[in-house]
């Protein structure tokens, strides 16, 4: 079985530019003020749907507050046979100050 690895918001990015799949696993009210372009956001009540519809090897970047919460989620998107899982270190916090153009505030973006 293959692990998560973790990355800075730069390596999140050029894999997002290549098509990786960004899911976000924080609050549905925080991420819908700010999230990053084009992530989807996945919590107890999606991540079935999720896991059921997902390519299992597309490159999949997970995303949360700080860079934590994502490592847990990462772990477990692995255990249900993702095999290129990504853990992004600093979390949505890092990412607004590194790309801050790249931040959506409409939860269908």
């Amino acid at each position: 079985m293959s692990e998560f690895k973790r990355i800075p918001p730069e390596q999140a990015q050029a894999l997002r530019e290549k098509g990786a799949v960004v899911v976000d696993v924080r609050d549905p009210q925080t991420f819908a003020l700010n999230h990053i372009s084009g992530s989807k956001h996945l919590d107890n009540h999606s991540l079935h749907a999720f896991i059921t519809a997902a390519d299992l090897d597309a490159p999949t970047v997970v995303v949360c507050y700080h860079g934590n919460s994502s490592q847990g989620a990462a772990a477990y998107l692995v255990s249900q046979g993702f095999s290129d899982v990504y853990s992004m270190d600093g979390g949505f916090e890092l990412w607004r100050t590194t790309f801050p153009s790249e931040i959506s505030q409409n939860p269908t973006e």
